[in-house]
């Protein structure tokens, strides 16, 4: 049964089911742009525009939460006819959630992924000729301690810096830049000029994910972009003087 000691279904607009959490007291996903479509629009396409047509895709999908992000991720390449092989890695704190998606209800494009998402809801793993998956239950903070330059993509979906802090300071994105290859791509929800701030401040530049029918979100990366409209942090910064990152 579907994790609702601590949890609440809820329906978005897109026709798609997110969870409302009671323990963060928010949504793990915007009940207005929709959970399938959030995902997809603010992660996944945005992530593949840059990297689509490598043989080989790392993705760090921070965090696992309803499984949205990484299921999006394996409709975007399906649909799309991609053979690139995905390695995806998500830590998730919370264990018991992870193993009650099994009844969860997700959108019709994820049909064909129950036995994935049975795979990772008992243990943990799924791997086929195309997909290695691997769900990490415990501390994202010393699960991304483990890895150097090994990933083309980051999924920053953790809940807000407002009720979740910790997986948004500078020394958190500190670890993800050690983590995140020099021409890796990072997406995130977040236009807060506290979490541009602390990504630049690790030398990520910075860009603007913009489009229709969804909230404006952001888009990071070590190296420069020519497919996404540039922020113009140092006039944020000269606007905003007293603004600062979040830290540990």
């Amino acid at each position: 049964m579907f994790d609702d000691a601590l949890h609440t279904m809820t329906l978005s607009e897109d026709g798609s089911f997110t969870a409302y959490s009671k323990e963060y007291n928010e949504h793990y996903h915007s009940t207005k742009d929709g959970a399938l479509h959030e995902s997809l629009v603010k992660h996944v396409v945005p992530a593949f525009h840059v990297k689509k047509q490598q043989e080989e895709i790392a993705i760090l999908d921070i965090c696992y939460g309803l499984g949205f992000n990484t299921l999006a991720t394996l409709y975007y390449h399906q649909k799309n006819n991609l053979s690139s092989k995905l390695k995806i890695y998500s830590p998730e704190l919370d264990a018991k959630l992870v193993k009650s998606l099994v009844d969860f209800t997700y959108p019709k494009e994820f049909e064909h992924f129950k036995p994935i998402v049975q795979a990772l809801s008992t243990v943990g793993f799924y791997e086929d000729e195309y997909f290695y998956i691997e769900v990490f239950l415990g501390d994202a903070r010393e699960y991304v301690k483990k890895f150097a330059k090994k990933f083309d993509i980051v999924y920053q979906d953790a809940f807000s810096p407002s009720t979740n802090p910790i997986l948004w300071t500078k020394e958190y994105f500190e670890d993800i830049k050690r983590s995140i290859k020099n021409d890796g791509i990072l997406t995130t929800y977040s236009i807060a000029l506290a979490t541009r701030l602390a990504l630049f401040e690790n030398g990520f530049y910075i860009y603007l994910n913009v489009g229709k029918e969804y909230r404006d979100a952001t888009v990071a990366s070590p190296s420069k972009l020519s497919l996404f409209q540039a922020v113009d942090m140092q006039h944020k910064i000269a606007c905003n003087p007293h603004a600062k990152s979040l830290r540990d």
